[in-house]
């Protein structure tokens, strides 16, 4: 079973950024897809974007697209949320996940979630 910590999290101004990591440990974290997710307050948790286990291939939501960069370190366990140009929309808690396939964008496609981490940006 694998368990993911996000880390990264904080405020920020409009126009900045940040960079959000996920570690995973308890299982081979190559075998994974990764995911990322946010939720805003009274809303459904949303997609952001997912990478395929080796890394190559990376799918965002459109919102996203072009400021946000997804990437990983399989020798660290770690994947990455690169988030540029923030926006205050972007305000959420961002969860990253995992599953051994890659093609979901529903949170239910993904069985593995870490706790979330606050992400606030302010106009």
């Amino acid at each position: 079973q694998v368990q993911l910590v996000e880390s990264g999290g904080g405020l920020v101004q409009a126009g900045g950024s940040l960079r959000l990591s996920c570690a995973a440990s308890g299982g081979t974290f190559s075998n994974y897809a990764m995911a990322w997710f946010r939720q805003a307050p009274g809303k459904e948790r949303e997609f952001v974007g997912r990478i395929s286990w080796s890394g190559g291939t990376t799918y965002y939501t459109d919102s996203v697209k072009g400021r946000f960069t997804i990437s990983r370190t399989n020798a660290k366990n770690t994947v990455y949320l690169q988030m540029n140009s923030l926006k205050p929309e972007d305000t959420a808690v961002y969860y990253c996940a995992a599953d051994k396939t890659y093609s979901g964008n529903y949170y239910l496609d993904y069985d593995y979630w870490g706790q979330g981490t606050q992400v606030t940006v302010s106009s």
